[in-house]
């Protein structure tokens, strides 16, 4: 009976330690996130901008007019449930809302691609592995540590002068070791480590929110090559054709050699632009593959740019709170958190520290003995420490943790700044890169028949050969500034959909923690 009390205490004896410690308190600030100075609404248009504002829709209006008038013989892909929405993807990859945003499948497949085959986010996925299990240590420190131990040996002592005594003995205990986190210093430090390792998820979300808007951007600018070098050799072959007219008219004795000089020296620049956009496209295709995480090689294309450009829907007005989702700036209030809760940490390491420890098992001097009637043997002790004297180390460490919370809540804030210059930005460009768009195509369009005439006009005599190099060369640099401005405003659209921490649907919404 005696025993089978004391096992009764020894078993309780935890449950009091857990109400004694659940009553403990945890020194050190409670996270709170800090306000910050966020506008209600993104800055307005200049005055210029505004009175010009009718004009640009004109514009737009009748490109768009034009444009329904044109037989429509594009192959539109339909976004289905069996495109890369279904594929298995990193978990920072799902919500980022790029599947919404960009409506041209081909890249849809390579965003896939490198978001899966990207070495830097297997590096960032590999890293938050870390974290996590930096914080699942962090959290194992609140529990007892328990081991199990047994030892065998012989023992030869003398008692006052007697003769020698010698015994084996054979044990087996199970030990007992656990610090009462009383102050909070255990607490404060598992709350640290979880806020990194919500900080380092947030930083591979960024890798990949990074990645996608590099692939798109890339893949926009590839497209854009494609059309510059579609435009270089049409206005090389055009060329090719006056050139050949011109030569005719020579033999004819209607134009002078000079005029002929002239229209092959015309031919000559759209040819060296051809040998400059195949260069440009090869290296694009090489920065694109890597990106997509293997060795240089050609990329797939998909729809032309201006498809994948009346796709984009950006709504009239964005709420700035779109920018809490933001990877770098969670990521930023991360880190703050952690600094925060290890100034509670370094500040319970003032107070003195409670440990329980203790053994309980069995002894005998045999090992059948093992186990057996009046073997059993236990201890528990109770203490308590205290630091006396360290030469102001404690108090310095709890000055550096504070330290480092004020410069976690500078970068938070900093962080919060970039990201409103980021988004308004990418606002300003795209406005900026629609309005110019317009004006391009008027202009296209303008000298396109422009050209028309002049050719016409040239070919029964009227005009010289001027007229038609003039508006050759006008025509050649219009179109490919067109091109230039759709890629533009595509690009704002992405930089955008970055600056927003992945588009601005409610579909590119963090998930919860």
């Amino acid at each position: 009976m005696p025993h089978r009390r004391e096992m009764t205490e020894v078993r309780a004896l935890p449950g009091v330690l857990l109400t004694i410690l659940a009553a403990g308190c945890a020194i050190g600030p409670t996270y709170r996130r800090p306000p910050v100075d966020v506008p209600p609404a993104w800055r307005a248009p200049s005055a210029a901008d505004d009175s010009l504002r009718p004009f640009f829709d004109s514009l737009r209006a009748a490109g768009d007019s034009a444009s329904r008038a044109a037989p429509d013989t594009a192959v539109r892909p339909v976004m289905s449930d069996t495109t890369p929405r279904a594929l298995l993807l990193p978990d920072s990859a799902v919500g980022l809302g790029w599947f919404t945003l960009f409506r041209d499948t081909v890249l849809q497949r390579l965003v896939v691609t490198a978001v899966r085959e990207n070495r830097d986010v297997r590096t960032a996925v590999a890293s938050i592995d870390e974290f996590r299990a930096q914080y699942g240590i962090a959290r194992g420190a609140l529990l007892p540590l328990v081991t199990g131990n047994a030892q065998a040996g012989t023992n030869k002592i003398v008692f006052a002068g007697g003769a020698p005594v010698s015994f084996d003995v054979w044990k087996a205990t199970a030990d007992l070791s656990w610090e009462l986190d009383f102050w909070g210093r255990l607490r404060r430090g598992t709350e640290a480590a979880r806020a990194d390792f919500l900080a380092r998820e947030e930083s591979e979300r960024a890798v990949v929110l990074s990645l996608v808007s590099d692939v798109a951007t890339a893949y926009l600018e590839l497209r854009e090559l494609d059309q510059d070098l579609a435009i270089a050799r049409r206005t090389m072959e055009s060329r090719q054709e006056t050139l050949r007219l011109a030569r005719r008219r020579f033999q004819q004795g209607l134009i002078s050699e000079l005029d002929v000089r002239q229209f092959e020296a015309q031919v000559a620049d759209p040819a060296a632009r051809v040998a400059d956009f195949d260069r440009q496209v090869a290296q694009k295709e090489n920065q694109l593959s890597i990106l997509l995480g293997h060795h240089p090689e050609a990329v797939p294309r998909g729809r032309p740019l201006a498809d994948v450009l009346s796709t984009i829907e950006v709504p009239a007005a964005l709420p700035s709170t779109l920018l809490e989702r933001r990877p770098d700036v969670r990521q930023a209030e991360d880190q703050l958190h952690a600094a925060t809760a290890r100034i509670g940490a370094t500040e319970a390491a003032i107070f003195p520290r409670f440990t329980i420890s203790g053994e309980i098992g069995t002894q005998g001097s045999k090992a059948s003995q093992l186990f057996g009637a009046n073997s059993q043997i236990h201890q528990f002790f109770a203490g308590i420490s205290f630091p006396l004297f360290a030469g102001g180390q404690l108090t310095n460490a709890v000055k550096v943790a504070r330290a480092r919370a004020e410069q976690a809540r500078a970068q938070y804030e900093q962080a919060v700044l970039v990201a409103l210059q980021e988004t308004q930005d990418a606002l300003v460009a795209l406005r900026a890169s629609r309005d110019q768009l317009a004006a391009q195509h008027l202009q296209v369009t303008a000298l396109r028949q422009a050209l028309a005439l002049a050719t016409k006009r040239y070919e029964n005599g009227i005009s010289s050969y001027l007229d038609v190099l003039d508006v050759q060369r006008s025509l050649f640099t219009a179109e490919l500034s067109a091109a230039q401005a759709q890629r533009q405003e595509l690009v704002a659209a992405v930089q955008l959909y970055k600056a927003l921490g992945g588009g601005w649907t409610d579909e590119s919404a963090p998930r919860p923690r």
